[in-house]
């Protein structure tokens, strides 16, 4: 059966693992034990604009950018979060959970023979701990230590250009900003894994496809091209 794509690649935080909720519970973790009651939907809209105004500055390690967006975050909710506080809230990533739906589709995209691949904003040694949480093959893994730079900056899909090389390559993602957008800049296949149930902006970037999980996903590649 012919298919669309050879390779699907994918997005970790926010697509595969449940990125709020792990955030959330880190979090919430350090404000208690530091006395502190955080509003959960303040804590994530917060985190959301802070992390990738961290990202924008000087290339770092993700550690050294989860510590300070963490600190960056609890300061604007009121507490100054010690650095070993915001330390474990950096070492914590490798034990956010994946979302209910991402190794059943996974398992079964590489059983249909699909190349599976990700593209994380990550240091390699973070992703390692988070690679334990799927059971499927991944055979392609781009980080942002590798190439220097954080998406939505072009380095993670130059590079898996250069290694994919011929083959029909699809990237699939959950945010706009860090992956729909870049991919429209360089006319990759993406497709929007709208596990948000938002909306695209006027004037914002154009997913080839859209889907509201990663089970739908997979049944649309599945299909018959």
């Amino acid at each position: 059966m012919a298919r669309r794509y050879e390779v699907i690649t994918f997005d970790c935080y926010g697509t595969l693992i449940d990125w709020n909720r792990g955030i959330g519970n880190a979090f919430q973790a350090a404000a208690y034990a530091a006395g502190i009651t955080v509003e959960q939907e303040r804590l994530l809209a917060a985190y959301h604009e802070i992390e990738p105004q961290v990202q924008s500055a000087a290339f770092q390690p993700y550690r050294q950018v989860l510590a300070e967006a963490a600190r960056r975050v609890a300061e604007r909710l009121g507490w100054i979060m010690d650095g070993g506080a915001a330390q474990r809230f950096a070492a914590s990533l490798p034990e956010w959970p994946a979302f209910p739906d991402t190794n059943e589709a996974l398992n079964r995209l590489a059983a249909a023979g699909f190349t599976l691949g990700i593209l994380s904003n990550v240091d390699d040694d973070l992703l390692r701990g988070t690679l334990r949480h799927f059971s499927a093959p991944i055979d392609l893994i781009i980080t942002a230590q590798q190439v220097g730079s954080y998406k939505p900056a072009h380095g993670h899909f130059l590079q898996a250009r250069r290694l994919i090389g011929e083959r029909r390559w699809l990237h699939a993602a959950q945010s706009l900003f860090h992956d729909v957008r870049p991919c429209n800049e360089l006319n990759i296949p993406v497709a929007w894994v709208n596990r948000q149930h938002e909306t695209i902006p006027p004037n914002g970037p154009q997913p080839l496809h859209t889907v509201l999980s990663l089970a739908a996903l997979a049944d649309w590649l599945d299909a018959p091209a």
